[in-house]
């Protein structure tokens, strides 16, 4: 997915991030880099010649999104004609416990907090930011925290 919700959540915080998402969860979200892939690795499970639910191409989304964002993720993969065989919406947990009892074969995410520790349990793939990100502008200083909301399960 395109990175202008992180940078919406990054700069105006939990709430307003979520707000957003749910007036708009109709609205697709916008094509990330890494887009392509999953709708043509959907479009390759779609053709093997076996059900989707036992092809041997699994694929699951592990974000750290969590309700109420988790419907516009829904509705942006059944836009693009997407067929994800597991969902997890973790909300800020570690995601590496469940990317290693899924069994994934291979983990990309834009952030390295998450990165780090799936490296460990499978291999892992960083997804660029573009060179016109917002998130590139965004301060470290600049980044609302919301210190009630727990990010890792450790």
């Amino acid at each position: 997915f395109s990175d202008e919700s992180e940078a919406r959540y990054k700069k105006e915080g939990m709430a307003a991030f979520h707000q957003y998402e749910s007036e708009h969860e109709d609205e697709p979200l916008g094509e990330g880099p890494f887009a392509t892939l999953l709708i043509k690795l959907s479009k390759i499970q779609e053709e093997l010649p076996t059900t989707i639910e036992l092809s041997p191409l699994r694929i699951a989304i592990v974000t750290a999104r969590n309700a109420p964002s988790h419907m516009r993720v829904i509705k942006t993969l059944r836009k693009w004609g997407v067929y994800v065989d597991e969902a997890y919406f973790l909300g800020g947990l570690s995601k590496d416990k469940i990317l290693k009892a899924f069994g994934a074969h291979i983990f990309f995410d834009d952030q390295d907090v998450h990165l780090t520790e799936s490296s460990k349990v499978v291999p892992s793939g960083k997804v660029p930011y573009a060179f016109d990100s917002p998130l590139k502008e965004i301060k470290p200083k600049e980044i609302k925290l919301d210190k009630s909301i727990k990010t890792n399960d450790k």
